[in-house]
């Protein structure tokens, strides 16, 4: 495993995150709560990946309706590695209904926090990411309370998820304004499918020195060559339980790009899944990719592009191939 330094916090990681949105459900989903991976299947995700290196887990007080956390929580207390673990969850979508029940305002976040810490069975977090902005709570109200969270010892880094140029700017400007903690990190999709954040995002994470851990390196999986064009994915998959976040993406251009990727993996002797994680890992703006593994032996294709390490040279080699059939 290799290990990157967290932004400005001090914190290193391991450049590859456990995402955890698949453990009682699938993400933020009320219709997909009980759908996702058991707590048996989930500690030996953990245990796998804890056994691999990876010291960096990242979850949401939303997923699977609070069975995420509360998962995790048994297995901290079970395996006693809390210290060496980087614990990052997010907040911001609704377990319960209820006008006060989301968001980012200053009643939810104080209220979210205490249930987070309860279903994780620790005293803090050690990054408290925002799910989306909200856009019906200032900007200063969210970044003032987090302040505050930090300074009560609950929360010991923040960052932001879902996040746009802007939106990002706007939210650096106004800790400094109000002479509050700062966003230390932020997590948006990024794959060989979706490059939206390298022209606008990526360089401002450089400017400022935040972390960057994209979620969905290989796009739901499309990337790992499990789908085919034309053909229902199975049922129980990820793409099956959940096409919404992908929809958008099941197009003849993109099996195009997939076959020239599925080229590109071969020429190396490596999985199609491993070069398309490689690809994003090998960017220097990089801190960390999330993985979400749903069976033990899926974690092998990942780790294996932890050692597959691209100039910048070769990376634009293998997007300009994808490009050029995708036109």
């Amino acid at each position: 495993m290799e290990y990157r330094h967290f932004g400005r916090t001090g914190m290193r990681v391991s450049v590859l995150g456990l995402g955890c949105g698949g453990f009682g459900g699938v993400g933020s989903a009320p219709e997909l709560f009980g759908r996702g991976e058991d707590k048996q299947t989930a500690f030996a995700l953990m245990n796998r990946a804890w056994e691999a290196g990876i010291t960096y887990f990242d979850t949401a007080d939303s997923y699977g309706g609070g069975v995420s956390e509360t998962i995790i929580g048994a297995w901290l207390k079970e395996r006693k590695v809390r210290d060496q673990l980087i614990l990052s969850t997010k907040v911001g979508y609704a377990l319960a209904e209820g006008p006060t029940d989301q968001g980012l305002s200053r009643r939810h976040l104080i209220q979210a926090i205490d249930g987070s810490l309860r279903r994780l069975q620790t005293d803090y977090i050690d990054l408290y990411v925002t799910m989306e902005p909200d856009p019906n709570t200032p900007i200063g109200e969210t970044l003032q309370t987090m302040n505050d969270l930090m300074h009560a010892g609950k929360v010991r880094h923040i960052g932001a998820s879902n996040v746009s140029l802007p939106q990002l700017r706007e939210s650096l400007a106004a800790s400094d304004r109000l002479g509050v903690h700062r966003y230390q990190s932020v997590q948006n999709g990024y794959s060989l499918l979706d490059r939206g954040i390298e022209a606008d995002v990526f360089p401002l994470a450089a400017e400022e020195r935040l972390a960057v851990t994209p979620f969905g390196p290989t796009a739901g999986g499309l990337l790992t060559g499990k789908y085919r064009f034309g053909e229902p994915p199975a049922s129980d998959s990820r793409l099956g339980l959940r096409p919404q976040p992908y929809r958008h993406l099941l197009t003849e251009r993109t099996f195009r790009s997939i076959d020239a990727l599925r080229e590109a993996a071969k020429e190396r002797g490596v999985a199609l899944g491993t070069l398309a994680l490689a690809w994003v890992l090998s960017h220097p703006a990089v801190t960390a990719a999330l993985i979400g593994p749903r069976r033990v032996e899926h974690f092998e294709p990942s780790l294996a592009a932890v050692a597959v390490h691209l100039s910048m040279v070769e990376r634009e080699a293998i997007a300009s191939r994808i490009e050029a059939v995708a036109a």
